[in-house]
C-alpha cells in the first residue's frame, strides 16, 4: 500500500526543474544579431542552465552565460523589463519533470565567444536566420520573436 501511495504522489507532483538563460544580441548595421550555441546534430539554443540553490534567476542566467560563452557580467547590458518563460513537461528515466525556463535579454559588444566543452560552436544570426536555425523548437522561435519585437518597439 505504501508503494502505491508513493507512485501516486510522484505522478501528481512531478519533479520541478528551473533553468535560466539569456538571449544575447549585438547591434550591427544589418540589425540585431542573436547568439546561438551549437550542441550537435541540428540543435541550437541560447546560453542557459540550472538555477542553483539560493541563486536568483538573473544571477544564474549571467553565470551560465559566462560558463558557456566566456561573456562576463560586464560584457552584458541586461535589457530592463524583459523576462519571459517557457514551461513544459518531459520524461527522463521514467520520471515526469516539469521544467521552467526563465529567459532574459542582454546586449553585448563582444563578437568573439569562447564556447564551453558542452558546445561544438556558435554563431551570430539576424532574426530571420536565427528563427530558421531554431527549426523545430517552436517555443524558442516564439521567445526569440518576442525578444526581437521588444527590441524593435523600444528603438
Amino acid at each position: 500500500m505504501a508503494h502505491e501511495e508513493n507512485v501516486k504522489k510522484e505522478r501528481s507532483h512531478p519533479k520541478k526543474e528551473i533553468t535560466a538563460g539569456i538571449i544575447v544580441f549585438r547591434k550591427t548595421h544589418e540589425g540585431p544579431k542573436f547568439l546561438l550555441l551549437y550542441h550537435r546534430g541540428s540543435y541550437w539554443n541560447f546560453p542557459k542552465g540550472h538555477v542553483e540553490r539560493e541563486e536568483k534567476s538573473l544571477e544564474a542566467a549571467i553565470r551560465e552565460t559566462f560558463e558557456e560563452t566566456g561573456l562576463r557580467r560586464g560584457d552584458l547590458g541586461v535589457v530592463p523589463n524583459f523576462k519571459t518563460y517557457e514551461r513544459f513537461y518531459f520524461h527522463r528515466d521514467k520520471e515526469t519533470i516539469f521544467k521552467i525556463v526563465i529567459i532574459f535579454l542582454a546586449e553585448t559588444r563582444e563578437a568573439r565567444v569562447r564556447v564551453s566543452s558542452e558546445h561544438q560552436g556558435y554563431g551570430w544570426f539576424l532574426f530571420k536566420d536565427a528563427k530558421k536555425i531554431l527549426g523545430k523548437y517552436r517555443e524558442n522561435q516564439k521567445i526569440l520573436g518576442y525578444a526581437y519585437n521588444f527590441l524593435r518597439n523600444k528603438g
